[in-house]
């Protein structure tokens, strides 16, 4: 493998780590600003809001930019970003790091992926760009953790001087080692909201989005929810949320291994179902720590086995503008991430942080009853194509 590739995922692990890292400190934000854990949780559906958006948005403005050159402007604004973070001395300040470093780092994470795509062989590009995705896997293993832990003892700016410190080392890196790379045509944004007209794939993205915004209302709470539920201190809060990051990388294997054996559609059905099951028992499992980690580990797995399903079937679904599916779902998600926080924090601050999991297994539901639909069109699709 292309020695550039591990580089570039060194850039997406710092991306994923400045996008993970708010809901791990979510607190002591909260407790450092004075301000409430749902105001706090802004800070999470901002940053989703302004990637889902800016990604499509930023890359069809910057099309005809070289691509080195291009990283390395978004490498410098994204440390700016996470400076103003640092030295944030309100709310509106941290607030505005985050649209900053959401706009960068979007625009960062699709020249990862593309430019990996681009230097190696034909045959080694969907392992280089899953390497690129182990970047951001590896940030909420590695990343978020550490993060905590630095935050809990050093106060809550401190995560941010430190991405900001590996954001130096990244535009070194792709300084230094990075050659220059011509841009390749990229499909304007309206032709690729057009796709959304056939209705399975319009059910699939909202599948996608639906799912995340099951999962965001609890997981962006999940702090002050551990802290709640199982009292939790600073120290467990890391070791538990290692488990999760672990158990999320186990879990994206676990699904590329159920697509391939079982096909896109059984497997997004079966995980998603579990998954609402999951979501709804965790709240009645935290009697036995032991049997809480075990659920707990279930869920991150299957938050993170559902994506190789999910984007193999818009693949099979659409193969003409699979490109385009996949930057879309991109956008999806992180709709599903803001929404997500906002819902949480409204359930947060209007009845208690036991209720997420509950309300959060509600919108799973939704997703896959658009997952149902979504695969009969297709069905229906296929069958009428027979017919002709």
């Amino acid at each position: 493998m292309n020695f550039r590739v591990y580089i570039l995922a060194i850039v997406s692990f710092v991306v994923g780590m400045a996008e993970l890292i708010v809901g791990g400190i979510l607190d002591i934000i909260a407790k450092g600003l004075h301000i409430s854990i749902g105001t706090a949780g802004e800070l999470i559906t901002v940053y989703s809001l302004i990637f889902a958006i800016a990604s499509p948005v930023l890359l069809t403005l910057t099309a005809k930019v070289e691509r080195k050159k291009l990283s390395l402007i978004s490498l410098v604004i994204f440390f700016v970003g996470n400076l103003v973070a640092f030295t944030s001395p309100n709310f509106f300040f941290l607030f505005l790091s985050r649209i900053i470093c959401a706009a960068s780092g979007s625009l960062l994470v699709v020249l990862c992926v593309t430019i990996a795509a681009s230097i190696v062989k034909k045959e080694l590009r969907a392992r280089a760009i899953g390497i690129i995705f182990m970047g951001v896997s590896g940030s909420l293993v590695l990343g978020v953790p550490i993060g905590l832990v630095i935050g809990n003892h050093l106060g809550w700016r401190s995560p941010f001087l430190f991405i900001a410190i590996l954001t130096l080392i990244s535009m070194v890196g792709v300084s230094l080692f990075l050659s220059k790379i011509e841009p390749k045509p990229v499909i304007p944004l309206q032709k690729q909201l057009k796709t959304l007209r056939k209705p399975k794939i319009l059910f699939a993205q909202l599948t996608s989005l639906l799912f995340l915004t099951g999962h965001l209302t609890l997981y962006a709470y999940l702090t002050p929810f551990l802290k709640s539920v199982l009292h939790l201190n600073s120290n467990m809060l890391s070791i538990f949320y290692f488990i999760f990051g672990i158990s999320a990388v186990i879990g994206g294997g676990v699904g590329g291994w159920m697509a391939d054996k079982w096909g896109s559609k059984k497997s997004i059905l079966s995980i998603i179902a579990v998954f609402a099951i999951v979501l709804l028992i965790l709240p009645k499992v935290t009697f036995s720590i032991i049997l809480f980690v075990i659920v707990m580990m279930i869920w991150s797995m299957l938050s993170w086995a559902i994506t190789p399903a999910q984007q193999n079937y818009l693949i099979e679904s659409s193969p003409g503008s699979s490109d385009i599916q996949q930057s879309l779902n991109n956008s999806a998600l992180h709709f599903g991430i803001a929404i997500g926080s906002i819902i949480g924090g409204i359930v947060i601050s209007q009845t208690s942080v036991l209720y997420n999991a509950w309300v959060g297994g509600l919108f799973v539901v939704f997703a896959l009853i658009c997952a149902i639909v979504s695969i009969n069109s297709s069905v229906q699709v296929n069958q009428e194509n027979h017919q002709f």
